[in-house]
């Protein structure tokens, strides 16, 4: 008699826990745990928000600098009128030069956007695109927590830690 409870028996192959085509989760011991249908749609519905709420993050950040730096390019042009001829004495290589008195504090930059300076508002548009993806971590921190994924939040923070460090570092 052959035994039919193996692979092939009669209810068709049998089904390993790497197989299974159902949502999974990790349990208090970290080994993976099957979620239920209600589980997993309420895991798929906070992951939906959290991509949304990103996106949204980059697609501002990204446009509010494009919008800033417009404006500090149309200060710019209407304070200096000599930038706005294509061709004449004025050279492109004068507003571009390393001479060229940008703000290069955040003091320098509040008192250059306190006096309508195009350049000051340009740089403010480069900070805001700048920061945007220090941000989008930011955001990925509180993704992780109301996701309630400790170790990912915490890798996240430390990135997030990192990157700003970097800032007040390279500045001296």
């Amino acid at each position: 008699m052959t035994d039919v409870s193996g692979p092939s028996g009669p209810s068709g192959p049998e089904l390993r826990p790497s197989d299974e085509p159902v949502a999974e989760g990790l349990g208090r011991s970290g080994r993976r745990r099957q979620l239920s249908p209600e589980e997993a749609a309420v895991m798929e519905e906070k992951v939906r928000k959290v991509e949304l709420a990103i996106s949204l993050v980059l697609r501002i950040g990204v446009v509010l600098s494009v919008l800033i730096v417009a404006v500090g390019l149309g200060l710019m042009f209407a304070h200096h009128s000599e930038y706005l001829p294509i061709h004449g004495h004025f050279s492109y290589r004068e507003l571009t030069s390393k001479t060229t008195p940008f703000p290069h504090s955040f003091s320098s930059l509040g008192h250059s956007i306190a006096q309508g300076d195009g350049r000051g508002v340009v740089v403010l548009g480069v900070l805001v695109l700048i920061l945007t993806p220090i941000v989008r971590v930011a955001v990925g921190v509180l993704s992780f927590i109301y996701e309630k994924d400790p170790p990912m939040a915490l890798i996240t923070l430390y990135v997030l830690v990192v990157l700003v460090g970097s800032f007040f570092l390279a500045g001296g």
